[in-house]
């Protein structure tokens, strides 16, 4: 399996591996032989390809090791230019390597996704009150998630959020529900939204998706080459190689 691994990464769409093999040394040495150099360059370039193949692949076709993984944002599904960059190689590393398969795997860092996924309920819920605006306007065949908000509106669409949600709220002397400044609505609807463990999975599943999409959809390349597992808790004991230094908040690759 290994050999067969390090195969598909280095033969090309033309079923060629090209080495380019430096050669050194003395042919009157009588311990110089050009078999021996050529074995112990095919067996370290077999073990870098098992044991670095995303650094080898970056070394071809761009991105460097940190090609193993793309980094999100807490509670974010978005891909950021470096993420978009990082697929743009990916998807040129699968279509000169046509032997390869790719494991897509989400992961969650509970600590900071947890407080990422309530301040996208938050947000959410405040284009939702615009949306409401917009539909009595228009067709209303405008998505929650193509609503964009203006600084100079967003403290009046923030207001009609919190007015609407059931949690407790502050209240003046007489009972009625005190006029709070942006932090403080911003503060309270986060402490009140609830994310569960489902909802942790699903982020991960999400991110997982929205790689395999791009790669596939965008980048055209066969569905049955691309595989998404299930989503994974940050572990610290898990983290190792070039990714030991990323944001748990990512997807991690693996070739096949």
């Amino acid at each position: 399996l290994p050999v067969l691994l390090a195969v598909a990464l280095l033969k090309d769409r033309n079923g060629v591996i090209d080495v380019n093999l430096p050669i050194s040394g003395s042919l009157d040495d009588p311990k110089f032989s050009v078999g021996g150099i050529i074995v112990r360059v095919i067996i370290n370039l077999i073990t870098k390809a098992v044991t670095s193949p995303f650094a080898l692949l970056g070394n071809l076709f761009g991105g460097g090791e940190q090609l193993s993984y793309i980094e999100f944002e807490p509670g974010r599904t978005t891909l950021d230019k470096t993420a978009r960059d990082k697929i743009s190689s990916l998807v040129k590393a699968l279509e000169n390597r046509p032997g390869l398969k790719l494991d897509i795997t989400g992961r969650i860092d509970p600590a900071t996704d947890k407080e990422g996924l309530r301040r996208r309920s938050m947000e959410r819920k405040v284009k939702a009150m615009k949306l409401k605006t917009l539909s009595a306007q228009t067709d209303g065949s405008a998505g929650l998630d193509e609503i964009r908000i203006e600084p100079s509106e967003y403290p009046k669409f923030l207001k009609q959020a919190y007015n609407q949600e059931k949690f407790p709220k502050p209240r003046n002397m007489i009972g009625l529900a005190k006029d709070l400044p942006v932090p403080e609505m911003e503060r309270l609807m986060m402490a009140n939204a609830t994310v569960s463990d489902d909802d942790l999975r699903q982020l991960g599943l999400r991110r997982a998706r929205v790689v395999a999409d791009a790669i596939v959809k965008t980048g055209g390349i066969a569905a049955d080459r691309v595989f998404v597992l299930e989503p994974k808790l940050k572990k610290e004991a898990d983290e190792k190689g070039p990714a030991e230094k990323a944001k748990a908040s990512r997807v991690d690759f693996s070739l096949k």
